[in-house]
C-alpha cells in the first residue's frame, strides 16, 4: 500500500471538517475521491500534505508515519501535488516552473524530454511567462512539474476544471500512464464521468466522512446508487 489514511479528523481552526475519514491506494490504483462542494476533499489532501494537519487520525506513506511532518519534507518522499489553482510562478518561464519540481526520490525519474512529450506543446513554450498561458497550458506545466519530481504516489485536485475536452482526454491519458508506471494517483474530481473513467477505485465524501468505499464500476454503472451518493445520474 502507497498511501493509508487512517480516520483523520481536520480543522480550520476550531470548526471540524473531517470526520474519521480512512482510505487507501495502492502503487499502480487510480482512486477517484467525489463527493460535493465542501464534502472535504481538498482538505483531505491538504492533511496528505501536511499543509491542513490532521488534528487526529494517523496518515502513512510507504509505512512512514507523515501525519505531523513538515510538507516540504513529505514532499521530498515523494508525493507530487496537482494543486487546483495550479500555482505556477506567473512571471517565470514555462522552463524555469517545471525546473523548480525536480527532485530525486526512491521512485522513477522523469525527465524534462519525456514531460514535453506528453505535453508536446511545451517544448514550443519554454520561454513563455506562466501568466500568459491558457488554462490548458497551465494544467500541463502543473502536472508536468509534479512528474518530474519523481513521484511514487500523485495528489490531483480537479485536474480537468475549465479545460477542453481535448485537454481532459490529455490528461486523462497521462494518469493512465502513470498507472501503468506504478505510479499511485489520489484524484479529486468535481467531474464523475472524468474521474470514474479512470479510477480504478472511488471513495465518496459527504460533510466531512466517508459515505462510501469500493470499486469505481458500481458507481459507473449503476445511476441509482450514483444519484443516492453523489446528487447526479449522469
Amino acid at each position: 500500500m502507497m498511501l493509508d489514511v487512517e480516520r483523520i479528523d481536520g480543522f480550520y481552526g476550531e470548526t471540524q471538517v473531517l470526520f474519521g475519514v480512512s482510505l487507501a491506494v495502492a502503487a499502480g490504483e487510480v482512486v477517484a475521491l467525489l463527493g460535493a462542494n465542501g464534502a472535504g476533499k481538498t482538505t483531505t489532501l491538504r492533511a496528505i500534505l501536511g499543509l491542513t494537519p490532521a488534528r487526529r487520525g494517523r496518515i502513512t506513506f510507504l509505512d512512514s508515519d507523515v501525519t505531523r511532518r513538515a510538507t516540504h519534507l513529505i514532499a521530498r518522499m515523494g508525493i507530487g501535488w496537482v494543486p487546483d489553482d495550479r500555482r505556477l510562478c506567473p512571471t517565470l518561464t514555462v522552463a524555469r516552473n517545471l525546473a523548480l519540481g525536480i527532485k530525486r526520490t526512491r521512485f522513477r525519474a522523469w525527465t524534462m524530454k519525456e514531460v514535453c512529450e506528453i505535453f508536446s506543446p511545451l517544448a514550443y513554450l519554454m520561454d513563455r511567462e506562466a501568466e500568459n498561458l491558457s488554462g490548458g497550458e497551465m494544467q500541463m506545466v502543473a502536472i508536468g512539474r509534479a512528474l518530474l519530481g519523481s513521484p511514487g504516489l500523485v495528489l490531483m485536485d480537479e485536474p480537468s476544471q475549465g479545460l477542453a475536452p481535448r485537454i481532459v482526454q490529455d490528461v486523462l491519458a497521462v494518469v493512465r500512464r502513470l498507472r501503468d508506471e506504478g505510479v499511485a494517483v489520489l484524484m479529486v474530481e468535481q467531474n464523475v464521468d472524468t474521474a470514474l473513467a479512470v479510477a480504478d477505485r472511488a471513495v465518496v465524501l459527504d460533510l466531512g466522512r466517508v459515505v462510501h468505499s469500493g470499486p469505481a464500476g458500481p458507481l459507473r454503472d449503476d445511476r441509482a446508487l450514483r444519484q443516492r451518493l453523489l446528487g447526479t445520474a449522469a
